[in-house]
């Protein structure tokens, strides 16, 4: 077993990390069902927000609890692993591997070579373990040719929120439910799913009519590296402001949507509550290169009043001229030297357990597995992987190539 202390945070302080941009290399799309679509931008949204400013508009777009009771909802249940993730690499890879055949790229450099694959949240949680004394959270890890694949620990998290809804709630106190479709709402209010000058009058003006359905997502999948380890990270991204660019060499300019409800007027305590909340949605933006987060403040029960947009890479120096709640760069250094523990940790077969429990000071790496991959990896994918590494092996022979399928 490894584990890894936060205290003394200021042991994190100082010092510069170095961090490689994410750029975007890979994307899926889940459709209306919820069914994977490599390489299709046929879910993403175009940011569009709401006109708060017009007469009547407050009543009419601002009132997040409309449709709550037609929301169609993903089943959050279900553990879809690292699935379309890794779906959508082995078609990369595949297509790769069929233009080294023609001679336009080398079979060595047809695998994708990274130290971890993972998901934004897992990230997530990791980079913000420093001044986060509540979060709590159970991921699997696999070492697999040379790559650590990291999942959420489904069955935990599913344990974990039948407990919060099980417990008893004040009578004054908003279903966690209808907090959370508050969200998918806000999200629906503000995007339009075609560019705006290819959508209708009533498309636009109709929004707060839709359907609520989470089930459809764009997801971006991007290289990146923290410290000395590189990393490939996938997530879903709420919009982009006016177009997705044809070349992603650049930043493209997504937008994450958040909810918050609205400050008091000159109340610190308010003020640091929502500066703690900043530190997660700027670590879910800089882990994808996300460059704006437009954040919808409500009233308590649930009423729309603003909308303000941050920009991701002022957040750290903002937090650090107000409260002070956290600081960016300690949290990069943070997770790079974790990353070092978990490369040295998850070695050869066997499957890990990352731990951390809410309130303590640790994140302990255990194993939990002695051989295999447990149900991180689909088995396609690695049957995928084993005949690619043949062919590698065949060819460093001077055999003949192994086809692709």
């Amino acid at each position: 077993m490894a584990a890894i202390n936060l205290n003394p945070k200021d042991r994190f302080a100082g010092g510069q990390t170095s961090i490689r941009r994410p750029r975007e290399f890979m994307y899926f799309s889940f459709d209306d069902k919820h069914e994977l679509h490599p390489f299709s931008d046929e879910s993403i949204s175009y940011y569009y927000p709401p006109g708060l400013g017009t007469p009547g508009s407050q009543e009419r777009l601002g009132n997040l609890n409309v449709g709550f009771e037609t929301f169609i909802q993903r089943d959050d249940t279900i553990d879809e692993h690292l699935d379309g993730l890794l779906d959508t690499l082995q078609v990369y890879e595949e297509k790769l591997w069929e233009q080294s055949k023609a001679g336009s790229i080398k079979l060595e450099d047809v695998r994708v070579r990274t130290d971890v694959v993972t998901w934004r949240g897992m990230m997530t949680k990791i980079l913000t373990a420093l001044f986060d004394d509540f979060n709590e959270f159970e991921m699997n890890a696999t070492s697999y040719q040379d790559t650590i694949f990291i999942e959420e620990n489904k069955a935990a998290k599913v344990e974990h929120r039948n407990q919060d809804h099980s417990r008893p709630r004040r009578r004054d106190e908003t279903p966690q439910e209808l907090m959370q479709y508050w969200g998918y709402k806000f999200e629906a209010l503000s995007v339009l799913r075609k560019p705006w000058a290819e959508a209708t009058r009533e498309e636009i003006e109709d929004r707060n009519s839709t359907i609520v359905n989470n089930n459809a997502q764009f997801c971006s999948i991007v290289r990146t590296g923290i410290g000395q380890t590189s990393l490939i990270i996938a997530g879903e991204v709420d919009a982009v402001l006016g177009g997705r660019p044809d070349k992603a060499d650049g930043i493209i300019p997504w937008v994450e949507l958040k909810t918050s409800q609205e400050l008091k007027p000159n109340d610190h305590k308010d003020l640091l509550k929502f500066e703690r909340k900043m530190l997660r949605f700027w670590a879910q933006s800089f882990l994808l290169g996300v460059p704006t987060i437009a954040v919808g403040f409500r009233t308590p029960n649930g009423h729309l009043t603003r909308i303000q947009e941050l920009q991701t890479q002022k957040l750290p120096q903002m937090v650090k001229n107000s409260t002070g709640a956290w600081d960016g760069n300690m949290c990069i250094n943070f997770t790079a030297a974790f990353l070092e523990v978990l490369k040295a940790t998850v070695k050869g077969p066997g499957v890990w357990l990352l731990k951390r429990r809410k309130g303590e000071p640790v994140i302990r790496i255990t194993k939990i597995e002695d051989s295999g991959t447990g149900n991180i990896l689909k088995p396609s994918f690695k049957a995928h992987r084993e005949r690619l590494r043949a062919a590698e092996i065949a060819a460093a022979l001077g055999g003949t190539e192994q086809h692709s399928s």
